[in-house]
């Protein structure tokens, strides 16, 4: 099949230069919701229309399998799927899409697609309480002869509750034949695409309809309150979906999934903890509350204590995080590694069992084994310039408030003692302490402020 997508509307009510279609839906653009449906379609052909913005649209999400088409002046959505004719192929079908409509499923538009077959227009429609701004489908004898649009309605036409969602599947010869005579005669001075349906019954092809699972797929976005109210619908979907797999979510509503979530067994994830890009979680961790992750892989058995910021890193089996801490780019840690408040990991790689619980920085190391490091301490990787790795190999003990001045090897089952500055490899097995020697001032005395 064909696939096009209206992409070229402003969306003056966004109030922003940001066009509509790229503002964001769970961290990724409305536009590549869209997108991403309609490539798990397998379509032969996918067209993008893009107007306002300028070139921003096919900057974000240009692909070898897209082509754009630009509208401009933008005259109405007939006019925009005028402007895909060159790229469609006559022998399939076309599906017209919207790049503010992110949530149509690919179940939904297949039913379309069925509904369709290879010669009828078949258009998703829904019911809706309050009809009110969508053009409404106009049935004769149970069967569609045509849409009008709320401000051509009559007020017969106006009660009516059936809607017209603007997503359709047309035969495409047809299709090119009925837009090349649309007219603009109507309230809005534009070329409605929905007026090839009259085009239809008058050529007696069938028109049929389709309606999605659930009114949420087929709700457009034209403000932030409209947007704002679909991320927490689509959230709501995303989180229901991980409850039917077995995992316990502390609050449904206060979960926000922006790329990717698998889940193993029995993950447990506390309240308002955000989820970014391709993050794994195995069976029978758990992620304590307000926690960031983004893509990385926790281990099973972890356990994330609240307020951690996790970004591409790597979490072994049975490791204990936080609270408060920051694994950052390059991390991976073994087994049973504990990192804890207020420590920060980076570029490191940290061997099974080992331990920084306190206020420490390991940035570009590689630890060992059952590393004990202490309250304080900071591997000093940048000069200023460049960075060097520091090597602490297994059975390390580290005293606190212990510097180490990369580059600068630890051997295997030697003793930092506490408030050394290391500038110099140190052996294996043995005690390296850099210390000043401590003295005591006899008949100092400190300092009084001045009265004024």
């Amino acid at each position: 099949m064909n696939v096009v997508i209206l992409a070229a509307g402003m969306g003056k009510r966004m109030q922003s230069a940001l066009p509509k279609v790229l503002h964001p839906l769970a961290g990724k653009p409305l536009l590549s919701h869209v997108i991403d449906t309609a490539r798990a379609l397998s379509p032969t052909t996918l067209c993008v229309i893009y107007g306002h913005g300028g070139d921003a649209v096919p900057d974000t999400v240009k692909a070898p399998d897209i082509a754009f088409a630009k509208q401009e002046p933008q005259l109405g959505t007939g006019h925009a799927v005028m402007q895909a004719v060159p790229n469609l192929q006559d022998e399939v079908p076309t599906l017209v899409l919207y790049g503010d409509v992110p949530l149509t499923t690919k179940d939904t538009l297949r039913q379309l697609l069925d509904s369709a077959g290879s010669n009828k227009l078949a258009i998703l429609t829904v019911e809706l309480d309050d009809p009110t701004g969508y053009g409404r489908i106009v049935r004769r004898h149970g069967n569609i002869v045509g849409i009008v649009e709320q401000k051509d309605a009559s007020e017969d036409e106006r009660a009516i509750r059936e809607v017209n969602t603007g997503i359709m599947v047309v035969p495409t010869r047809k299709l090119k034949t009925w837009l090349s005579t649309l007219s603009n005669d109507n309230a809005q001075k534009e070329y409605y695409l929905t007026d090839i349906v009259a085009r239809a019954v008058a050529d007696d092809v069938a028109v049929v309809s389709a309606q999605p699972a659930a009114i949420s797929e087929t709700l457009g976005v034209n403000s932030k309150v409209q947007l704002a109210e679909l991320e927490r619908i689509h959230q709501r979907n995303l989180a229901n979906a991980l409850l039917e797999q077995g995992v316990t979510l502390a609050d449904p509503a206060r979960i926000d999934i922006r790329g990717a979530l698998t889940c193993g067994r029995d993950v447990t994830i506390d309240v308002n903890c955000v989820f970014e890009g391709k993050v794994e979680i195995e069976d029978g961790a758990t992620i304590g509350a307000h926690s960031v992750i983004r893509n990385a892989r926790i281990g099973k058995g972890a356990s994330i204590k609240p307020f951690c910021h996790i970004e591409d890193a790597v979490v072994g089996a049975s490791s204990q995080i936080g609270p408060y801490a920051r694994l950052r780019p390059g991390t991976e840690l073994g087994e049973d590694v504990h990192i804890g408040n207020f420590v920060e990991v980076k570029n490191s790689q940290v061997a099974a069992h080992s331990k920084a619980n306190h206020l420490a920085y390991i940035g570009d190391t590689t630890v060992g084994a059952r590393v004990n490091i202490g309250a304080g301490t900071i591997t000093c990787n940048y000069d200023g310039a460049n960075k060097f790795r520091t090597v602490i190999e297994d059975d390390v003990f580290i005293g606190s408030d212990t510097q180490l001045v990369a580059p600068v090897r630890v051997g295997k089952g030697a003793t930092l003692g506490a408030g050394t500055t290391l500038t110099k490899d140190a052996p294996e097995g043995k005690l390296t302490v850099s210390r000043a020697r401590q003295t005591t001032i006899d008949g100092w005395q400190r300092p009084v402020k001045v009265k004024k």
